[in-house]
């Protein structure tokens, strides 16, 4: 079992940044992929970025490619998604998810573990 809390959200003018963090605890963080997804309001949850267990490798949303990055420093427990130049249509609540395995993956239904999620919202 892993357990996965978010937490950094908050509300931002357009062209300012926010740093959201996943800290995780229980079975090894850092044999995990990780994740971010997120949903905005009347929306499916869509996939944003996802990372290797060794951080070596990253995959990103066209949407957000070149204005948010993800990292995870496995001696913390702690996955990061650093967004830049946000958007309003950036605005969702962001959810960060690990599978079991150490492969990154953009297939929403290969990540077994979700956290509550943490409210972004970008004024226009």
């Amino acid at each position: 079992q892993v357990l996965l809390v978010e937490s950094g959200g908050g509300l931002v003018q357009a062209g300012g940044s926010l740093r959201l963090s996943c800290a995780a605890s229980g079975r090894t963080f850092s044999r995990n992929a990780m994740a971010w997804f997120r949903q905005a309001p009347g929306k499916e949850r869509e996939f944003v970025v996802a990372i290797t267990w060794s951080g070596g490798s990253t995959a990103y949303a066209d949407s957000v490619k070149g204005r948010f990055t993800i990292s995870r420093d496995n001696a913390k427990n702690t996955m990061y998604l650093q967004m830049n130049s946000l958007k309003p249509e950036d605005t969702a609540v962001y959810y960060c998810a690990a599978r079991s395995y150490t492969g990154a993956t953009i297939n929403i239904n290969e990540y077994k573990y979700w956290g509550q999620g943490t409210q972004v919202t970008v004024s226009s």
